[in-house]
């Protein structure tokens, strides 16, 4: 039976839940029983050292891949077992992924990376155009739109990347070091960007970062330690508290 540390979890109806999660690549055990809550509409940090399971915890509550134990539910339903079709439709509808190097398609314009997700999803091109438009604009890149991700900076990228996984205004978005390539100001106006427009739409953001600065970002943080995660320690706690009260 799984005992899961109540510290972690709030009470509230969560909007992603995890149990008991392993994961191991060969004999490397990347995940040891690791347990989460993410709730509808907030911000969670999760941090640790390089190697401690952050992006394969990040990996399974995304569907992107499966555990080898444990439970992934969003809502009732459980991921750990869906059909890939079911996922890769979560991940075009309900679900945003960003990554630290954003991941956009080189040989398309900042518009056509934006407009995809829509495409996907049966939306005719011209609405999809314009939603994506409209979405660079959110994110100050407006002007980069029929620029390739080559010709433009990685805080432009960066951004381009929140605007195609936020266009479909999806339930939760999860973003796997999404400034760890920009520097310090870049990065600020991406987390900025960021959690001003996931509050503006009720999306809960799940933000892997090794970076005490971003993390301050989030409603709540917590730490991977050797594949399991654990509440932040005092410190942690009292610097959240004192950033809800101002």
């Amino acid at each position: 039976m799984i005992t899961p540390d109540e510290r972690l979890f709030t009470g509230e109806a969560a909007l992603i839940t995890a149990r008991g999660l392993k994961k191991a690549y060969g004999r490397a055990e990347a995940l040891r029983g690791a347990s989460l809550d993410l709730r509808a509409g907030e911000i969670l940090a999760v941090t640790g050292a390089s190697g401690s399971g952050k992006s394969t915890l990040l990996h399974c509550l995304a569907g992107i891949v499966r555990p080898d134990e444990g439970v992934v539910a969003y809502g009732s339903e459980h991921l750990d077992h869906s059909p890939e079709e079911r996922l890769s439709e979560l991940r075009r509808s309900d679900f945003g992924v960003v990554f630290q190097f954003g991941q956009l398609i080189p040989e398309l314009t900042a518009l056509d990376n934006v407009a995809l997700p829509l495409l996907l999803a049966g939306t005719r091109r011209g609405p999809a155009h314009q939603k994506a438009r409209e979405w660079l604009e959110r994110f100050g890149v407006r002007g980069q739109a029929g620029l390739r991700p080559g010709e433009m900076s990685g805080g432009q990228s960066q951004c381009v990347a929140l605007a195609r996984a936020l266009v479909t205004e999806p339930k939760a978005v999860f973003a796997d070091e999404p400034t760890g390539a920009l520097d310090s100001l870049a990065g600020e106006q991406v987390m900025t960007a960021l959690v001003h427009t996931a509050r503006e739409i009720g999306t809960a953001v799940l933000l892997i970062t090794h970076d005490a600065q971003i993390a301050a970002y989030a409603d709540r943080e917590v730490w991977l330690r050797d594949g399991v995660v654990h509440s932040a320690p005092a410190d942690v706690l009292a610097r959240e508290a004192a950033r809800r009260e101002v």
